[in-house]
């Protein structure tokens, strides 16, 4: 993952950048969290909203495969199609955590 070059994107140096990111692991934890048990009780308002988090953060930092992939899952979700989402929520995990391995999180 090359944060210089996705902080200059951005205006940020690499630093500032790494920063942010480091940021939306920490928080994105939580939110993340919040997903998985929503995804499990099939709680098509609570996938949505948490899902909605998740993709907004992503997509601020350029972290364009996570964003899509919260955004599939929270459009699955608006149309109340929670079938597959377990998955797709599994997928955003491991996602997740590639970014935070970067981290040494």
């Amino acid at each position: 993952m090359n944060f210089k070059e996705l902080g200059a994107r951005l205006g940020l140096e690499e630093d500032e950048f790494k920063e942010l990111v480091e940021l939306f692991v920490e928080t994105g934890a939580a939110d993340f969290d919040r997903l998985q048990t929503a995804a499990a009780s099939r709680d098509v308002e609570q996938v949505m909203k948490s899902a909605h988090t998740l993709s907004g953060a992503a997509g601020n930092l350029g972290l364009m495969d996570i964003h899509t992939l919260a955004k599939q899952i929270e459009n699955q979700a608006r149309d109340n199609k929670l079938d597959g989402v377990s998955e797709a929520v599994q997928e955003l995990k491991v996602r997740i955590d590639q970014v935070a391995a970067v981290f040494g999180g």
